[in-house]
């Protein structure tokens, strides 16, 4: 069973059978369908289910000569509706399963950002046609929660708001020269590390860590598109799962100055959810990019 499934309302999936009744909805009345040209005496294809708004599970395999569909692979899925980031993306097929994932450096978080792809249909026409080059594209970033917890927000006043938004403006710019090679850059980022650590280091001993550490973006476990993150609430929606009538919070969220939607099971969040708060847990992170404006 996949992990995440109960991220979009079906946490009651214990048995095989269960599982293969959702599949057979999913293939028997898709939300929508994307395919492949044909090629071979075959297509590629994928069958999505919208169980809510914009959240359901996705299956993907190809239909052979006779029209019969082969199943490969399936995902619960949460479409994002906000862009996240535009950056150059390198995508990679996965060697444990017919799934794609992009990776990109985004200089706000300073390390690579890993996702799974969700229109991978779009990015097969693109090779075939020849229209993908990696360059800068827009990306819509949803995470997937299978737990997580609210905390409340940490209080700024104004000078202290346009100092982080400088500080952060400032440290973007010297993560482009590094990666450049700019050793002044380099050694000025890690001089801010060395007196980041000691202010965290002094502070700990008074204060809470989470009233110092407003977010994070950390990979977790062993999978590369999982993350642990602790975000700031912008925006609370509940949905619900049409099939399981179970309730599901979508959250858009800021963290590091990256807007993305986390979607977690009501069953799974401890704490209420509202704007100012924050919200701690761990994400499979997804991705939709817009490959139409190569």
């Amino acid at each position: 069973m996949h992990s995440y499934l109960r991220s979009v309302g079906f946490s009651n999936i214990k048995k095989r059978e269960d599982l293969e009744q959702i599949l057979g909805m999913v293939m028997a009345q898709p939300t929508e369908k994307y395919v492949t040209s044909e090629r071979k005496n075959y297509v590629e294809a994928e069958l999505v289910k919208d169980f809510s708004d914009r959240l359901g599970v996705a299956v993907r395999g190809e239909y052979d000569e006779k029209g019969f569909f082969h199943l490969e692979h399936y995902y619960p899925y949460f479409k994002g509706k906000i862009t996240s980031i535009r950056e150059e993306v390198a995508i990679n097929k996965r060697v444990d399963t017919d799934a794609y994932t992009g990776m990109c450096d985004d200089l706000r978080i300073g390390v690579s950002l890993i996702f799974y792809l969700q229109n991978v249909i779009d990015y097969i026409d693109c090779i075939e046609k020849n229209r993908w080059n990696g360059r800068a594209v827009p990306i819509m970033l949803t995470g997937l929660a299978s737990e997580g917890k609210i905390l409340l927000g940490t209080s700024k006043d104004s000078n202290t708001e346009r100092n982080i938004i400088s500080d952060n403006k400032q440290r973007t710019q010297l993560l482009a020269e590094a990666k450049k090679g700019n050793q002044e850059a380099i050694d000025s980022l890690t001089i801010d590390d060395i007196d980041l650590y000691a202010m965290v280091s002094r502070r700990i001993r008074y204060e809470d860590i989470y009233s110092i550490v407003e977010s994070t973006f950390i990979p977790y476990g062993s999978e590369s598109d999982n993350y642990t993150v602790i975000a700031n609430i912008v925006e609370v929606k509940k949905l619900q799962n049409e099939f399981t009538n179970e309730y599901i919070y979508d959250l858009v969220v800021e963290c590091n100055d990256i807007m993305l939607e986390v979607c977690i099971n009501e069953k799974d969040l401890v704490g209420t959810p509202e704007p100012g708060r924050r919200f701690k847990g761990n994400i499979w992170l997804q991705g939709t990019i817009t490959f139409v404006e190569q």
